[in-house]
């Protein structure tokens, strides 16, 4: 997130005359609004002062060593940056909240840190990817850092054409091939001409006796040229399912291992559906445009030029019949060459967003069906492809307004072309003049020919720019993917490390999003073998510690120590290799028990599965199943009850067999009784191993060695459970709640049991 911004040359005057000389510069952003107007102002931050700067004047000089705490406040559409001064808070700038607020939220931080070490003087960073375009100021393509209106489309083909290597002839083949079938196309006039003139247009007496030795020839070429054609579009079709099948496999196999290689935070900021079609459609597009649209393209720019170039020779005056309306059919394209890319541009955008929505609304059918929401997401998907139907119309009708037009401007040049041919051709049969003063018939439908060759391709090129700007935004969104430098990388030699489980969090801080910290400043000693368990209320931090352990993200602050190495030096492979995981939200894949029992180790035998089905108490539900191990469980195992699907997931774990075990929420979805199996179960397994446990029932950290207890991001508690509630702190308040709220649904299930036997016991009505 860019946080140093340039000052126009008035504010930067005014800011240099006011700073002192031993003051460093440290941030400029912008603020747009003063009052109840939109304007163009600046905050600029040094190391000891803060000053608001508009249209060349000094606005405001705060002094950061006086102001002793900084927020920002959300209002309607609208934020402000405030500085708390002598016990006053005090509004300091207001700005649109939807570009700014992350930068000020930095800021709030930034300030803190130099309130309380003035001689800090190394400006904080951020990582938060720009939402919004810094040249143009418009938002980038959705969930991207595309913007179609300022990509330089020259670098885009560079890659592109980087990206083949070892492609190259299987691409080019159907370019080569099409300008092969140009050849035949622009021989073909020419032999028409000679049987028109010499053969068809003579009677017997010009022709000779030995005329048909001649004419066979020439109509042997004629079809030898047709036949030609039909084979090279044979073979150009085969070349094109060739080159397209291999680009696309190169293509999607490239960009699949590179989304498998993000890190999570990096995938959980974009749709599902979004890097769906990035990998499918997206990838589409671009193989036939490269395979389809580029052959195409200079086939007719090659046709068109040596066209051209022939009639300029052989008939200058008919050339100039077929290029005056040529300047004007340009001029036209290119004053409306704008308007339709953002009109196709506006189409493109309100498309994706369809898409997008569609995706959203299968996502979440159960909640819609659940809360009675079908006709509120049929309106909402009604709304957004109306609003897609009615641009598609209106750009349909441009199109079909404007392109008839061009066309007919085009032709203008054809049909003079005609004309004039007509009276050459007439002057040559009726005036006995010399070829030179006329034309003949055969070469009159040459030239009329060669023209097609010109009009045709002026046609195609009319709407080729509007192929170009879609196929280099989709193609923008593939490389973004693809050049996005993966935030959890292993450094140049990993080691591969056998773990014994020794776990060190020292100081460790993290956040979603740096400027908004999760956790902060946690520290925590786990010896190998012990099982310690993570409590705290929701949006504690809980799952985002384990996920930092695991290192599916990467820590803002501090680091992790695995027996003693940083987990940064140990590959993720061998790191993830030798940890067992139960998620709170349990993911089954679409395949049979026994395939999603053996993902965590494929070469697992079946006694082996089956070993660890029972230890997770599933082996019986199994056998219940239709088809056993071998039932099919369908997407995300919805065939299955949760408490099922949990168990399945528990033995998954437990083949894993690894020296480090996570378990999330692991026996919520189970009743109580399947609960104490299962934890008996887990009991025996967590033995010689380290374990990480969260819960909310407390009662399920029992055997627990010590206790987290983690509280608004910090660790407030640390200890045994004997410990934890002799201090009578968090932990204790939070179970001498969870058991007054035990007594209460125990006294009210008591209550009905009674209210039942009297209902039972009393009198019927004769």
């Amino acid at each position: 997130m860019k946080l140093l911004f340039e000052l126009p040359e008035a504010d930067a005057r005014v800011f240099d005359e006011a700073r002192g000389a031993d003051e460093k510069i440290m941030y400029i952003i912008p603020y747009n609004i003063e009052g109840d107007r939109f304007v163009s102002g600046w905050m600029a931050f040094t190391n000891r002062k803060f000053y608001k700067i508009l249209d060349g004047t000094l606005l405001g000089t705060w002094e950061i060593a006086r102001c002793s705490d900084y927020f920002t406040e959300s209002m309607y559409g609208t934020c402000g940056f405030y500085a708390v001064q002598d016990g006053h808070a005090t509004l300091v700038c207001a700005f649109i909240s939807g570009r700014n607020l992350p930068r000020y939220a930095v800021i709030c931080k930034a300030c803190q840190i130099l309130y309380e070490d003035s001689t800090n003087t190394e400006p904080v960073t951020d990582s938060t990817p720009e939402r919004f375009c810094p040249k143009c100021n418009r938002p980038f393509v959705s969930n991207t850092k595309v913007c179609p209106y300022c990509m330089k489309r020259m670098d885009v083909y560079k890659k592109l054409y980087a990206m083949t290597k070892g492609l190259r002839l299987a691409l080019f083949m159907p370019l080569i091939l099409s300008l092969v079938a140009l050849v035949f196309e622009l021989t073909s006039p020419v032999v028409r001409q000679v049987a028109i003139d010499d053969y068809l247009s003579k009677n017997a007496a010009e022709l000779g006796d030995d005329f048909m030795g001649g004419f066979l020839t020439v109509v042997f070429l004629i079809i030898l040229i047709d036949f030609g054609n039909r084979l090279l579009s044979i073979v150009r079709s085969r070349a094109n399912a060739l080159a397209a099948n291999k680009f696309t496999l190169m293509l999607r196999t490239i960009l699949y291992e590179k989304i498998t290689l993000l890190s999570l935070s990096s995938l959980q900021r974009r749709p599902t559906g979004d890097l769906m079609q990035r990998v499918s459609a997206d990838t589409d597009s671009m193989q036939s445009f490269i395979v389809n649209q580029i052959p195409a393209c200079i086939q007719a720019i090659v046709g068109l030029i040596a066209t051209l170039i022939y009639m300029i020779f052989a008939q200058p005056i008919v050339a100039l019949f077929i290029l005056v309306p040529i300047p004007l059919t340009i001029y036209i394209i290119l004053l409306v060459r704008h308007v339709l890319s953002r009109r196709n541009l506006r189409a493109w955008m309100l498309s994706t967003r369809a898409s997008y929505l569609l995706q959203d609304v299968l996502s979440g059918m159960s909640v819609i069906k659940v809360f009675g929401q079908e006709k509120r997401a049929v309106k909402r998907f009604t709304d957004a492809t109306s609003e897609l139907a009615v641009q598609l119309e209106s750009n349909a009708k441009l199109n079909n307004t404007l392109f008839p037009i061009v066309t007919h401007i085009t032709r203008l040049g054809y049909y003079a072309l005609r004309l004039f041919g007509f009276y050459m051709v007439f002057r040559y049969f009726n005036g006995g003049a010399a070829i030179g003063e006329g034309m003949s018939k055969g070469e009159m439908l040459k030239l009329i020919a060669y023209a097609e060759y010109i009009y045709t391709p002026l046609s195609y090129f009319t709407n080729f720019p509007t192929l170009v700007s879609d196929f280099v935004t989709k193609t923008s969104k593939v490389f973004e993917i693809l050049e996005e430098t993966p935030e959890i990388r292993d450094i140049d030699l990993p080691l591969d490390i056998r773990i014994e489980g020794d776990i060190s969090i020292r100081n460790v801080s993290f956040g979603y999003e740096s400027f908004n910290p999760v956790l902060k400043n946690i520290s925590a000693e786990i010896k190998a073998g012990e099982m310690v368990g993570i409590v705290g209320l929701s949006g504690a931090g809980k799952t985002t510690l384990i996920n930092l352990i695991m290192r599916l993200y990467e820590a803002n602050e501090g680091a992790i120590f695995i027996d003693d190495v940083n987990i940064k030096d140990i590959s993720q492979d061998a790191l993830r290799s030798q940890i067992g995981v139960v998620l709170q939200e349990t993911f089954l894949f679409s395949g049979t028990v026994r395939d999603n029992i053996r993902y965590a180790d494929p070469l697992a035998t079946d006694e082996e599965v089956i070993q660890a089905a029972k230890v997770a108490n599933a082996h019986d539900f199994i056998l219940s199943l239709p088809d056993g191990y071998n039932t099919y469980v369908g997407e995300k195992g919805h065939s299955l009850s949760g408490g099922e699907r949990q168990r399945i997931a528990i033995a998954r774990a437990i083949l894993h067999n690894p020296k480090i075990l996570i378990l999330d929420e692991a026996t919520a979805s189970l009743d109580t009784e399947t609960e104490k199996q299962i934890q008996d179960a887990l009991d025996h397994l967590t033995n010689g191993r380290t374990t990480i446990a969260i819960a909310h029932r407390l009662s399920t950290l029992r055997n627990a060695d010590k206790l987290m207890v983690l509280d608004k991001g910090r660790l407030s508690e640390f200890g045994t459970h004997a410990e934890l509630m002799a201090n009578k702190g968090i932990y204790y308040k939070l179970v001498m709640a969870q058991h007054r709220m035990t007594q209460g649904m125990n006294r009210r299930q008591e209550e009905m049991h009674q209210k039942r036997l009297s209902e039972g016991s009393a009198p019927t009505a004769s």
